[in-house]
C-alpha cells in the first residue's frame, strides 16, 4: 500500500556522479575502454545509492524522531515513529538490539573471568572503546600482551584467577568478553582455528548421538563430520537447512539427533536458512542448535537472539581481517552449555595463544568500517557482474533483489525479504558459475588484483573454486557444487580497481568457447 510522507525534514542529497567518480587520469586508456568504464561507474553508483538510500533514510528518520521528542510535538512523534516502523519492516534492515550483557564474575569457569562493564553502546562503536584491562594500573589504549605460560600464585593455600594459560589468560580473556557481549552470549571462548572450535562443538556430545548438518557445508567441517565423528559413534545425516520441510521431516526421522548445524547464507552457494523456523523446530525435539556465523560477523547477524544455542566463528575471516591470524569462537547461549564448553577447552588445550588473542583484538578495532566499505564493494561486483550474461550464467549473492535485477541471481524474492529479516547487511562474498569448467579457469587464472587463496573475509579481494580448494576435501560423488562454480571474497581496494580486475578477467573468460561443465 503507498505511504504518504508524514515530515518535513530535509533529506541529506544523494551523490552526484561528480562526487563518486574518480578522476580520468586514473585509468590507463590502453587497458580499459570506455565502455567498460562506463559500466564499472555505473555499478559503482547503482551500489552507492543502493546502501546509501538505506542509510540516510534511517539517519534522517532518526533526525526527525529526536527533533519532535525535543519540541514535545507528540502528534508529529507518533506520526514519524509509525513511518520507521514501516520502513524497518518494508525495506529496512532490522535494528540492532543490544544483547544482554554477562555479568563474568559469575560465569562457572576455570579460572573464573574478571568482572567487565557492558557499555551500553552500539557494536560498531563497542569493538573500537573496548577497555580489555580496566583495573590496569597503567590504563593502557591497547590491551597488553601476556605472553606467559604460567602465573605466580599468592600462597600455597590461595589461589589467583590465573595459573596456567591453557586453563586462562587476561588477554584471551579480553577477546572472549569482547566476542561474548557483541554476540549477546553467556560467554564465548577463542580456540587455536575455525576447526578447533567445530571440533570442540563435536565433542559436547557422545557416542551414539546424531549430529543433523547442512547439505551447503565448508568443506573442512565437512571432513570433520564424515571422517573424525565415526571414531566417536556418532553418526551424521545431512540435510537441506534452508528447506524447512526437510528439517522437519529430518528431525522426526533421527531420534537420536542431539546436534544441528547449519550456516546461513551458506558457503559457498549462499542459500539461505531460516534460523528462527529451524531453531523453533529443532528445540521441539530437544536439540541443539549450533550455526557457522561466519559469513556475518557479529556486527551484521546475532544468531543467539534469533535462537541458536551456538555461534560459530572462524575468527580467521572477518574478524580478524588482515589474514595473518588462525582462530575459531564458540558463543554460547547457556550457562549450562558454557560449563561443557569451558571444560573442553582446558582439558583439550586448543585454547588460542596470548599473541594471536592480541593481534585478533587488534583486527577487531576496524571490524566495523572493513564490513561497511566490503558488502559497498560486493553490492557493485554483484551489480556488475548480473550483466555479463554472456559469461555469469548463474549469480549467487544475498544482497540482490531478484525482483529487480536479472533472471541469473540463484535468490528468491521470499529468501531475499529472509536475510534482511535476520541480518543487517548482505555480506561481501558471492559466487557465481560461468557453465563451463575451462571458462571458470580461464577466469580464475586472469584475475590479478583478486588473489587465488582459499578463506575469504580479509581486507583484501579474494577468488577460488571450491571444488579445487576449500571444498576439495569433499569427494567428488558426495559434492553438491557445481564444478565450475567460483567463489569471491570482495575486499576494500578501490571499486574501479576491482571492477577492472574483473572486466579483464571476463575478457579472458569469453576466450574459452567450451560447454562441459564436468570436473
Amino acid at each position: 500500500m503507498p505511504r504518504t510522507a508524514t515530515h518535513t525534514t530535509t533529506t541529506p542529497p544523494m551523490p552526484t556522479p561528480h562526487d563518486t567518480l574518480p578522476a580520468a587520469d586514473h585509468h590507463d586508456d590502453d587497458k580499459c575502454c570506455c565502455c567498460c568504464k562506463s559500466e564499472i561507474h555505473i555499478a559503482k553508483l547503482e551500489a552507492e545509492n543502493h546502501l546509501l538510500k538505506e542509510k540516510l533514510s534511517q539517519i534522517d528518520m532518526m533526525h526527525a524522531i529526536s527533533a519532535a521528542k525535543t519540541t514535545s510535538n507528540r502528534t508529529i512523534l507518533t506520526a514519524l515513529e509509525e513511518e520507521r516502523q514501516y520502513l524497518e519492516q518494508a525495506m529496512l534492515p532490522v535494528s540492532y538490539k543490544f544483547p544482554k550483557g554477562a555479568d563474568y564474575s559469575e560465569l562457572p569457569t576455570y579460572p573464573k573471568r574478571p568482572h567487565f562493564d557492558q557499555a551500553a553502546k552500539h557494536p560498531s562503536t563497542q569493538v573500537v572503546i573496548f577497555d580489555g584491562c580496566p583495573n590496569d594500573p597503567y590504563h593502557p589504549t591497547s590491551m597488553p600482551i601476556y605472553q606467559t605460560a604460567t602465573f605466580v600464585q599468592p600462597d600455597i593455600e590461595e589461589f589467583g584467577p590465573y595459573d596456567y594459560s591453557r586453563s586462562g589468560n587476561p588477554t584471551r580473556t579480553a577477546i572472549e568478553t569482547l566476542v561474548a557481549n557483541l554476540e549477546g552470549a553467556h560467554a564465548a571462548f577463542a580456540f587455536s582455528s575455525g576447526m578447533a572450535a567445530l571440533q570442540t562443538l563435536v565433542t559436547t556430545l557422545n557416542a551414539g548421538d546424531t549430529i543433523l548438518a547442512s547439505s551447503d557445508l565448508y568443506g573442512g567441517m565437512h571432513r570433520l563430520l564424515t571422517q573424525i565423528t565415526s571414531c566417536l559413534g556418532m553418526a551424521v545425516v545431512f540435510v537441506p537447512m534452508w528447506n524447512t520441510e526437510a528439517v522437519r521431516q529430518a528431525l522426526i526421522e533421527n531420534p537420536a539427533a542431539k546436534l544441528l548445524h547449519m550456516e546461513s547464507p551458506t558457503n559457498p552457494l549462499m542459500r539461505i536458512v531460516d534460523i528462527r523456523a529451524v531453531c523453533e523446530a529443532a528445540h521441539a525435539h530437544n536439540v541443539k542448535v549450533s550455526i557457522d556465523n561466519t559469513m556475518m560477523s557479529p556486527l551484521r547477524c546475532t544468531p543467539l537472539a534469533l535462537g541458536c544455542d551456538y555461534s560459530i566463528h572462524s575468527a580467521t575471516k572477518f574478524l580478524c581481517g588482515h589474514s595473518d591470524t588462525m582462530c575459531g569462537l564458540i558463543c554460547v547461549k547457556s550457562e549450562e552449555d558454557v560449563k561443557r564448553v569451558a571444560f573442553l577447552q582446558n582439558a583439550q588445550g586448543n585454547a588460542l595463544a596470548p599473541f594471536d588473542c592480541w593481534l585478533l583484538l587488534r583486527g577487531i578495532r576496524t571490524l566495523s568500517i572493513r564490513v561497511e566499505k566490503q558488502e559497498l564493494n560486493a553490492v557493485a561486483v554483484a551489480l556488475f557482474l548480473s550483466r555479463q550474461s554472456h559469461v555469469v550464467s548463474r549469480l549467487h549473492y544475498a544482497g540482490l533483489n531478484p525482483a529487480t535485477s536479472p533472471q541469473i541471481s540463484s535468490l528468491t524474492e521470499e529468501n531475499f525479504y529472509l536475510h534482511r529479516s535476520q541480518t543487517s547487511g548482505p555480506g561481501s562474498v558471492l559466487s557465481i558459475e560461468t557453465g563451463s569448467v575451462k571458462r571458470s579457469n580461464a577466469f580464475v587464472r586472469a584475475c590479478k588484483l583478486f588473489k587465488l587463496t582459499v578463506s575469504f573475509g580479509s581486507c583484501n579481494s579474494l577468488v577460488e573454486m571450491p571444488c579445487l580448494l576449500s571444498h576439495a576435501s569433499i569427494p567428488k560423488e558426495k559434492r553438491t557444487l557445481p564444478a565450475d562454480l567460483i567463489r569471491l571474497s570482495v575486499g576494500i581496494e578501490q571499486i574501479e580497481d576491482i571492477l577492472a580486475d574483473l572486466t579483464q578477467a571476463i575478457a579472458a573468460a569469453v576466450a574459452i568457447h567450451d560447454n562441459d561443465g564436468s570436473c
